[in-house]
């Protein structure tokens, strides 16, 4: 099946069988009340093709999983810069593992500490952004590791 995806790219079917544009949510877990950095991503990604679901500030882990469920999505974009990284990245996995969603893409960015990365990769997490990243690398990532295409 081919799918004519907003950004003019012809995408053959997907990895995980679905077609259509990638789907993510983008997500402001804890209390946190900077935004700018996830808006900013959220409307790379838009620009790039996907659809994207901005779920606001001062989400839950519960909020975030009930809304990649029911929104579909393939991936969830956690921005945290409130250094409770550890907590929320494990509560929104173990959630998804739960709710029998872990095929649902983690990743995330923000304020994360260097030795804090490889046990959140451990732990499930996909890929982590840190400050400096690039729009273009992200949505880079974000084209080759959530739903690729097939070959």
């Amino acid at each position: 099946m081919s799918v004519a995806r907003q950004d003019g790219v012809q995408a053959e079917g997907q990895g995980t069988g679905r077609s259509g544009p990638i789907r993510v949510v983008v997500a402001k877990p804890g209390l946190d009340g900077h935004d700018r950095g996830a808006k900013v991503i959220a409307r790379a990604l838009r620009d790039a093709g996907m659809e994207v679901i901005y779920t606001g500030l001062h989400q839950t882990p519960e909020q975030i999983v009930d809304t990649a469920i029911q929104e579909d999505a393939d991936a969830i974009g956690l921005s945290i810069l409130s250094g409770a990284h550890n907590t929320l990245f494990a509560k929104v996995l173990a959630l998804l593992e739960e709710r029998d969603a872990a095929d649902i893409k983690v990743f995330g960015g923000g304020i994360i500490p260097e030795a804090d990365i490889a046990p959140l990769k451990e732990q499930g997490v996909a890929e982590i952004f840190t400050p400096g990243a690039t729009t273009a690398s992200i949505v880079e990532w974000v084209n080759a590791n959530v739903r690729p295409l097939a070959v």
